[in-house]
């Protein structure tokens, strides 16, 4: 169970670092794939992939240097962030199936991540 709770925890911060960095390099393109294309405002774009990228070198810091329970504590934290990700979909006319299969997927696979931290 150890290795599959670092495992998943280890994908999912790289993951969020790729697109954090997707959203520093190409705005437009990641805004669409997020559920709600933009054209404009190329900074609020770039603050969310600062943001996404901060989350994922901040996760594996924490895998690295303070161990399985207290990267648990901030995943669980963190799945505040997809699932905000989720309303703001829905509320700017963007796809259900984008909003719950991809932001409040990825809140249940973070909370599951979480859950299987703290039980290592």
């Amino acid at each position: 169970m150890t290795v599959v709770a670092y495992a998943l925890a280890v994908a999912l911060n790289l993951f969020i670092l790729f697109i954090g960095a997707r959203f520093l390099i190409s705005p437009f393109p990641a805004a669409a794939g997020y559920g709600v294309p933009a054209t404009q405002d190329r900074a609020y774009l770039e603050i969310k992939g600062l943001r996404d990228a901060t989350f994922g070198i901040v996760g594996l810091a924490l895998l690295a240097f303070a161990g399985a329970h207290a990267a648990a504590w901030f995943m669980l934290a963190v799945a505040v962030a997809p699932l905000g990700d989720t309303l703001i979909v829905l509320r700017h006319g963007g796809r259900r199936s984008v909003a719950f299969g991809i932001h409040f997927a990825t809140a249940v696979v973070v909370l599951i991540s979480a859950a299987l931290l703290f039980a290592v």
